[in-house]
């Protein structure tokens, strides 16, 4: 199925039904026993858990910008850091996770401050890997603002390493994605870069 476009929702009648009985049978397929105690209601609160981690299905973007979009006269870099997320890596369905860091020059319009979490959002609750989030991310404020420029940087840690394959626990990984003046300016790109640095610092 090929990647959709930002502002489309990949599959909206989505709801997660079924996976109770799934995980039912995942459990014995593990040599659990699905009756003790402690997982009796295991099936139902993965469904509820997966249909969470999942909303970015049901979602465009649209729907999490709504009427965010001011006109403003100003031109000068505004980025967002330090945005939390979570997702799961579509490759063995673990969990990756860190922050995301979001620059952009106006062109005559401006995005309201929590929509660019939200944004992050809708995006990290797919099945993802994270240079395609990274993109999407970037794209997502393009199509919405037409800024002068865009900006993106996400720093992930991908448990499908810490806890299996290579097993290191101490590592992380970062993704970029440059738009317009960032992607054509090297000191533009390196404002935004000394920008977000005290983060990367301070770890």
């Amino acid at each position: 199925m090929p990647v959709p476009k930002t502002n489309e929702a990949i599959n909206p009648a989505a709801d997660a039904s079924g996976i109770a009985d799934l995980t039912h049978d995942w459990l014995e397929r593990i040599g659990e026993d699905p009756q003790r105690e402690g997982l009796l209601k295991t099936p139902q609160r993965v469904e509820k858990a997966w249909r969470f981690l999942t909303g970015g299905y049901r979602q465009t973007l649209m729907d999490v910008a709504g009427d965010a979009v001011f006109a403003a006269e100003g031109s000068e870099m505004v980025v967002v850091k330090d945005i939390e997320f979570y997702s799961m890596c579509e490759h063995h369905m673990l969990p990756f996770y860190g922050r995301a860091h979001i620059g952009y020059i106006p062109r005559g319009q401006i995005l309201g401050l929590s929509k660019f979490a939200r944004i992050t959002d809708l995006y990290a609750r797919r099945l993802q890997v994270q240079e395609r989030l990274t993109t999407q991310i970037a794209e997502a404020v393009q199509e919405l603002l037409n800024p002068v420029g865009v900006a993106v940087v996400l720093e992930g840690v991908h448990l499908c390493m810490a806890m299996r394959g290579v097993e290191k626990q101490n590592s992380s990984t970062t993704t970029s994605a440059m738009r317009g003046l960032f992607k054509e300016d090297s000191r533009t790109r390196a404002e935004f870069m000394s920008n977000i640095q005290s983060h990367f610092a301070a770890r």
